[in-house]
């Protein structure tokens, strides 16, 4: 039997500014989306965690990044939806099924979510003190983003790598929303599942003692995350496989073939899906003509640009923005 809790956008007092204090607020950032946004259990400032869930459509990319709280850690279980978060020179993408946290400090970070799309994903927000308090002891055996927050230490900041989703996983996401116990115990079993999904994200087990499949996956993400970085840096003129294979330590097909298995796509596939979200942010910002952003994400053909651009978004580079969302959508379905 199932007993639903109580969920409201409305923050307790103790998360908004009263009148004389500075608190942090992330309301302002969800304002487009109403209801979209929902309180699951906690408060960031009194308990030290919060579990929000989130379920909207928003026509243009919203600038997620102004929900992330400052001295805080947040894990993101995503559900649906592509977005990313950004920040001291690394980027990692959100895309459905996948989950992963991210650090920030004073400097905000970049977070996007892409317009157009169904996002449904649930955040837990931990804030420095909340892990230095539950987590003091396992300080080396933890990934290196919460270490700096249990020492208050200024860096490193920004996203760690995400990971795929498992079924157990998609599976806590709905429990967290629907929790199988009475009211009086709630407050005692979310904080039990917070530590819950603390614990199977932000340990970092030592190579001494991982398993084999265990270290190698981990090599796999590793390598997965340097690609992906060195092909955001030269979006224009990328590295060749074999390039890439130097650059991680290991063979082109070995390579090639670890990229797929942890992404679902492979490398040129990803490349082009970077260079698009690339060429849609700078026609966002309206600084750069269609020609000027085809050259600055690597193609030379307008045609061929402007086909990979309508097979992404729907529409030709020249109309984007303008056309996009349910617009599209009534364009592909007829109706």
């Amino acid at each position: 039997m199932r007993h639903s809790t109580q969920k409201s956008p409305v923050a307790p007092r103790s998360d908004r500014d009263a009148g004389g204090g500075n608190v942090f607020t992330e309301h302002p950032a969800w304002a487009s989306v109403g209801a979209g946004w929902q309180r699951v259990f906690g408060n960031f400032e009194s308990l030290g965690y919060s579990i929000e869930w989130h379920e909207f459509q928003v026509r243009q990319e919203l600038d997620w990044g102004a929900s992330f709280h400052p001295d805080g850690v947040e894990l993101c279980l995503n559900v649906s939806g592509n977005g990313y978060v950004e920040g001291e020179g690394r980027r990692q993408g959100f895309a459905p099924i996948t989950a992963g946290f991210y650090r920030r400090r004073e400097t905000p970070l970049i977070g996007r979510r892409q317009g157009g799309e169904r996002h449904e994903f649930l955040t837990v927000e931990y804030s420095d003190e909340f892990l230095a308090r539950h987590l003091a002891g396992a300080e080396a055996k933890l990934h290196p983003l919460v270490r700096a927050a249990m020492a208050e230490r200024a860096d490193p900041c920004g996203p760690a790598v995400t990971a795929r989703l498992s079924a157990d996983q998609q599976r806590m996401v709905a429990t967290l929303r629907q929790p199988p116990v009475f009211a009086a115990a709630q407050p005692i079993w979310y904080q039990c599942k917070a530590l819950e999904l603390a614990v199977g994200f932000f340990f970092q087990p030592p190579p001494e003692a991982e398993f084999f499949c265990t270290r190698q996956h981990r090599l796999a993400q590793e390598r997965v995350e340097q690609v992906i970085f060195l092909l955001q840096q030269k979006l224009a003129e990328p590295f060749s496989l074999e390039a890439l294979g130097r650059q991680v330590g290991c063979s082109p097909f070995y390579l090639s073939r670890t990229f797929s298995a942890q992404t679902g796509q492979t490398i040129s596939q990803y490349l082009r899906r970077l260079r698009m979200e690339r060429a849609a942010e700078l026609l966002r910002r309206k600084e750069l003509n269609v020609t000027e952003v085809m050259l600055e994400v690597g193609y030379s053909s307008p045609s061929h640009f402007s086909q990979t651009f309508h097979e992404t978004f729907g529409c030709c580079p020249g109309l984007y923005p303008l056309r996009t969302g349910p617009q599209i959508a009534r364009d592909r379905t007829g109706r």
